[in-house]
């Protein structure tokens, strides 16, 4: 029997939303979690879901704690290969962001089995594994299903030393506030579904989103770092908002420090924005306080959603050099002091 002949398809068309900019929006998230709790909860869980933190942490002794967490999500790209890799990356950065070192994964695969050849799936396996393989771990197994929309992305499973752990909480009225990449994966996302991201857009997308957050375990040795988050499909804002509000803190970013990939601005302008963006806004603009000078597309780029986007950091003033010393090394050259955080009610102010 001969095999079933495929159209040519693009991954994106078989997807409502792509990257993370498929995440339930905050508002919607955090009337659904309203309450949530009622399990019980041993004092080795370190980190739990109470600040919205990266991963859960689960301490074995006094010098290791398991760090585990899941991510997955619809193509944002069409090539199968990047979008496993970028949906690997994606899930490895949250065991980054605490801190922590990868030790293996398991992949998540949904596939509607009908409409995607076998050799396409195995692309976006490839693309998987071609991450772990970077990132020195084994992807040690997973589970497989027929969906309605491709769906990948992995459980991610790290370690760390329990006094090295860094959460989101922690961030101290004085900090400056660091981002380890540049903004603007969603708005390429959306220009590249329309047909209008140049090929060397395309690449400076593809060298963010597989680009593994490997600086989070330097970063945690240093004492003077005091929170770390990653920001993903919330947005700069909305991610520098659960680090205020786990610390009862405000923040002020500058805007015109914000660094962005190339292009993004004029795409923005173009009206090549996610819905996301929105739906983003509307779960946490009352927190947020905007400069009259910013209109709707600075907001746009402020709450665009980011795949597997940059760590950031509240660290003491006098560690900026330090923390930017170890960005640079790991060939995050792009990474920059954003604003400070204050001692205001848990609000973020852009001026």
């Amino acid at each position: 029997m001969n095999a079933p002949e495929f159209p040519p398809i693009r991954l994106t068309e078989l997807a409502h939303g792509g990257g993370c900019g498929c995440k339930v929006a905050p508002g919607v998230l955090r009337e659904i979690l309203a309450n949530a709790g009622g399990t019980v909860v041993p004092p080795q869980l370190l980190v739990g879901i109470e600040t919205s933190d990266d991963a859960a942490v689960y301490e074995l002794n006094e010098r290791q704690a398991i760090v585990a967490t899941t991510d997955f999500f619809m193509p944002i790209v069409d090539d199968p290969f990047d979008f496993g890799a970028i949906a690997a990356t994606n899930a490895l950065s949250d065991v980054y962001a605490m801190g922590a070192t990868p030790i293996f994964a398991l992949a998540i695969v949904g596939m509607p089995v009908a409409k995607l050849p076998a050799a396409t799936i195995r692309r976006i396996l490839d693309g998987g594994q071609s991450v772990c393989t970077r990132a020195g771990i084994p992807l040690a197994g997973g589970h497989t299903i027929d969906t309605v929309e491709p769906i990948y992305g992995l459980v991610a499973i790290g370690v760390v030393d329990p006094k090295r752990l860094k959460r989101n909480a922690g961030a101290r009225a004085g900090d400056s506030i660091i981002l380890g990449k540049p903004l603007g994966i969603g708005v390429y996302g959306a220009a590249l579904k329309r047909g209008a991201l140049t090929t060397d857009r395309y690449r400076a997308m593809l060298d963010s989103t597989t680009r593994l957050n490997t600086p989070g375990v330097a970063l945690a040795e240093l004492p003077e770092v005091h929170a770390l988050t990653d920001v993903t499909g919330f947005g700069l804002l909305g991610h520098l908002l659960e680090m205020c509000r786990a610390a009862n803190v405000g923040a002020t970013v500058e805007f015109a420090q914000l660094p962005f990939h190339p292009g993004v601005l004029d795409l923005a302008r173009e009206g090549f924005v996610t819905g996301a963006s929105k739906r983003n806004f509307e779960g946490y603009g009352p927190e947020v306080m905007l400069s009259a000078e910013l209109g709707d597309v600075e907001r746009a780029l402020l709450t665009d959603p980011q795949t597997s986007g940059g760590l950031l950091v509240a660290c003491a003033p006098e560690a900026e050099r330090d923390v930017l010393a170890i960005f640079r090394r790991e060939g995050f050259g792009d990474a920059t002091v954003i604003g400070r955080f204050d001692g205001s009610a848990p609000v973020v102010r852009v001026a």
